[in-house]
Formats: structure tokens, C-alpha cells, sequence
């Protein structure tokens, strides 16, 4: 894919996390559930770690710009860098299949080391509420959305991602 190619598409996929996450997620102090995670997995799909945790990062920024809710920190860019950049090594096409087992594996590392892990003390720090207190609802959160993500990313990319020509985004 050319390079403006290239950026199209991180447009479009950035446009779309926007959208899911600020638009079409329950939002609460401590949580968000909502589908933003299917752009940010396609992104680090198609086009590897660097340009995947960059569309997440990107997008984080964007979204804290256009709609601001809260004050803006950087940890919460951070974690959405780290999320994009380890659905692309693990999921992206050129390096490695996108199989069920890597799908799993992304999103558990990404559950627990970001989510629960990063983010938490992102929430914590900037909210002064006790980890403890914090971590009941998130841990909820995250064992209701682990499997959603997983069989959305698997079930989204073989219908979508069979539609998408190769050629046009692996450099090869």
C-alpha cells in the first residue's frame, strides 16, 4: 500500500475509535466499555506494532482534543500505544496468522498488563480513589469484555479482513 494509501486508512480506523469510544461507550469514571478496541486490532493487523500503537495513541490524543471529558493525562496515551502495538505483534498479518490462539493471546496480555495493570494506576492517579476500590469494578469489566473482544476481532476480520486485498496494505 502506498504511503497515502497507508495514511488513509489510519484516518479512516482513527476516525472509527473515535467514534466507538466517545460516542457508542458507557462511560464511568473508572470504566469504559465500549468497541473502540476494533479499530486499534485492525490497525496493528494490517500494518504491524509501530503504526498500530500509533493509530491508538493518535486517536487517545484526537479524542482528548474534539471531546474532552476530563483533564488530559499522557499515561492513558500510553496504554493505548502499548494496546495498539501488542495487537500488531501479535496479530499482524506479515509476521504471524491471525489465529484464535493469537487473538487470545493479545487480549489477555492487554487485559491484564495494560488494562488491569497501567490503566488502573493511570485512574488511580488521577482520580485518588484507593487501587483496591478500583480494581473490583475493572477486574468485572475486564472478565465481561475478554470474551466479546476475542470472538469480535475473530469473528470481524475473517468476514472484513477476507474483503480487504493483501496486496494492498502488506509491503512484501
Amino acid at each position: 500500500m502506498s504511503n497515502t494509501k497507508t495514511i488513509a486508512f489510519v484516518g479512516l480506523l482513527i476516525s472509527m475509535e473515535i467514534i466507538f469510544t466517545r460516542f457508542l461507550a458507557l462511560q464511568t469514571p473508572i470504566i469504559r466499555i465500549g468497541f473502540g478496541f476494533i479499530p486499534i486490532a485492525f490497525s496493528g493487523i494490517m500494518f504491524g506494532p509501530v503504526i498500530g500503537g500509533l493509530t491508538a495513541a493518535i486517536a487517545d490524543i484526537l479524542g482528548m482534543l474534539i471531546f474532552p471529558k476530563y483533564a488530559y493525562f499522557p499515561g492513558f496515551t500510553l496504554s493505548a500505544f502499548l494496546t495498539g502495538a501488542v495487537y500488531g505483534l501479535f496479530l499482524h498479518k506479515k509476521k504471524k496468522p491471525v489465529t484464535l490462539s493469537n487473538i487470545i493471546k493479545s487480549v489477555l496480555l492487554i487485559t491484564i498488563f495494560v488494562d488491569l495493570g497501567l490503566t488502573t494506576l493511570w485512574v488511580y492517579m488521577t482520580t485518588g480513589k484507593a487501587a483496591a476500590a478500583l480494581l473490583i469494578p475493572r477486574i468485572s469489566k475486564s472478565a465481561i469484555m475478554l470474551p466479546i473482544q476475542i470472538v469480535s476481532i475473530n469473528v470481524l476480520w475473517k468476514y472484513i479482513g477476507s474483503h480487504i486485498n493483501k496486496s494492498d496494505y502488506v509491503k512484501e
